[in-house]
């Protein structure tokens, strides 16, 4: 059985407004008193969008700031489409099922003869 493919949902917008914080400007200085440097963009960013990559020092100072556990942040869920689309048939066997743009170039298989 193959490993589900697993998403996540980002919550800091939430979490921030549960704590009367309603701007993204908000931020800055608490993240500043922590060491932490960013733009008024690049914090814009960070709660309107899902990053796909953090910083550990960013995540540990937002869990300060919010006083929150990392899984009020960030929420696992399965992907969207990870169960509906089946893997190919021949492409699971290991068949010759050509992907998509090589049409019916294939690699030879090489063959190892003796040292002559």
């Amino acid at each position: 059985m193959p490993a589900a493919k697993l998403d996540y949902q980002w919550h800091l917008r939430k979490v921030m407004a549960e704590h009367d914080m309603f701007n993204t400007s908000d931020l800055i200085p608490l993240l500043a008193e922590r060491g932490i440097t960013l733009s008024s963009s690049q914090v814009y960013r960070l709660v309107t969008d899902r990053p796909e990559r953090l910083s550990m020092k960013v995540l540990m100072a937002l869990l300060d700031i919010l006083d929150c556990r990392m899984d009020d942040l960030i929420e696992p869920v399965a992907a969207a489409g990870a169960a509906s689309r089946p893997k190919k048939k021949a492409a699971a066997a290991g068949g010759s099922a050509p992907e998509p743009g090589l049409g019916t170039l294939r690699p030879k298989r090489a063959r190892i003869t003796g040292i002559e």
